[in-house]
């Protein structure tokens, strides 16, 4: 079985890591969270949730387990007991400039420079605007060692009516950087196809 680990950070858009907890999760995905101290402060100010395993429970019912991120000798920081797959979403500018430059203060750090070390798949979901020059070339070094950068930009041709669809969004691209075998919801559809609007 495939084992995931989502690491969420102090960029706004914590709800995009929440939702693809509860993706992976419905998808029958083993999938564990590491949430740093101002992830935690994130959803309480945007969400008013504690960032409790019953908050990124999945419509399955199943929920994850949670890695304390002080604790640097959880199975995430070790090659041997890594997971097979990182999403760190959102990302914050932060974040992607100490995995860029191989600092690891705290398990989420540690267990992305696992990920590269044993060349596992890493996706990044940035969340930040405007971008300035350092923050393009930290993300373009990301890239250059084989981390999927994704963006939490959704899109619009298909008509979303709900932040819900614009988080589905984001999250399903997510996990198709990943390589990991879940639907997309919101395909693209050429138009005058089948299941397109006029």
């Amino acid at each position: 079985m495939t084992r995931v680990v989502v690491g969420i950070t102090g960029a706004s858009g914590a709800i995009y890591g929440v939702r693809l907890v509860q993706r992976l999760l419905d998808g029958g995905i083993d999938t564990a969270v590491i949430l740093s101290e101002p992830a935690r402060k994130v959803l309480a100010i945007e969400h008013d949730l504690a960032g409790t395993p019953a908050d990124f429970r999945g419509a399955s019912g199943n929920q994850p387990t949670f890695h304390d991120n002080r604790d640097v000798t959880a199975a995430p920081a070790s090659g041997s007991t890594a997971p097979d797959t990182m999403f760190v979403a959102p990302c914050s500018m932060g974040t992607v400039a100490r995995i860029t430059s191989g600092i690891s203060s705290c398990l989420i750090e540690r267990a992305a420079d696992v990920m590269l070390k044993e060349r596992r798949p890493l996706v990044v979901v940035p969340r930040e605007t405007p971008l300035s020059s350092l923050h393009l070339r930290n993300m373009l070094a990301l890239s250059d060692m084989g981390v999927r950068v994704v963006p939490a930009s959704p899109a619009f041709y298909f008509k979303p009516e709900s932040i819900e669809d614009l988080l589905a969004f984001v999250v399903d691209r997510a996990i198709q950087a990943a390589g990991i075998d879940l639907p997309l919801r919101h395909p693209w559809e050429p138009p005058g196809r089948p299941g397109t609007q006029p």
